[in-house]
């Protein structure tokens, strides 16, 4: 029994100089981790949050955290989205000059996502606690209605400049098919011309889910012959599914989430 004492004693003698352990240090560092898991601020939480929507890692939200609404807010009409909204343009714009080559059949074409991507919906969610509440989708659609929405800045220069490159230009939306009229006006009124065709959803498509929608509807180019060098889009589901494109490019939008 003294034998098993002494051995006890020298194997936590041993430990605590190999480790260099005791007990103060280990209370002393629970105590920091707490501080400092204390110490982030909302701030980091709401952005860490933003971040982990942009990387696809939060899916299937249906409102922005309560917490988070008026981060969201400041957020989307800051000059840090238009700065991001800014590099994700100059990104494709690097692409295209750095891979695309114009084809001789004229089967080359880029597809656009429309809402937060060529048109802005930042208006209508500012009256809407920027994905603070449940979108009612009536609402929204009275709102389109009403061709108010505004280009996303520097897509327009972007847009124009994928055309002067030669390819045609698809725009694949989940807007529905009686806010055509609605979508064309908005769109020419304020400087999108010159597409090849504005693809929205019909009856049978709202039975699918967005990303099946558009994946379909990619499929329908490819076996017409296109070429599809580019996907731009502010939701995954515009970006996600075969078959692709040469390159996907995101552009941020953490007010909502479509599947």
């Amino acid at each position: 029994m003294r034998a098993e004492a002494l051995l006890l004693f020298f194997s936590f003698s041993i430990g605590i100089v190999t480790g260099d352990w005791n007990i103060l240090s280990y209370t002393t560092k629970k105590r920091d981790h707490h501080q400092h898991h204390a110490g982030i601020s909302l701030k980091n939480y709401c952005e860490s949050w933003r971040i982990n929507v942009e990387l696809n890692n939060i899916r299937g939200f249906d409102v922005v955290p309560g917490e988070c609404v008026g981060y969201i807010g400041k957020y989307m009409t800051s000059t840090q989205y238009k700065v991001d909204v800014q590099r994700a343009a100059e990104q494709t714009t690097l692409f295209l000059t750095n891979n695309f080559r114009l084809g001789a059949d004229g089967k080359d074409a880029w597809i656009f996502d429309i809402d937060d991507t060529l048109l802005s919906t930042v208006p209508y969610f500012k009256k809407h606690q920027h994905g603070g509440a449940t979108t009612n989708s009536t609402s929204m659609e009275q709102w389109m209605e009403e061709r108010s929405a505004p280009a996303v800045e520097h897509m327009l220069d972007l847009y124009h400049e994928i055309r002067a490159r030669g390819l045609k230009i698809f725009l694949i939306s989940s807007r529905r098919e009686h806010l055509r009229d609605a979508t064309i006006d908005n769109l020419v009124k304020v400087g999108y011309l010159g597409w090849t065709d504005l693809i929205l959803r019909c009856a049978e498509d709202c039975y699918h889910a967005v990303a099946n929608y558009k994946t379909e509807k990619r499929r329908k180019l490819i076996e017409q012959g296109y070429h599809l060098w580019g996907i731009m889009g502010d939701q995954w589901c515009s970006l996600v599914g075969h078959p692709s494109a040469n390159r996907t490019f995101k552009l941020p939008n953490p007010m909502y989430y479509d599947a």
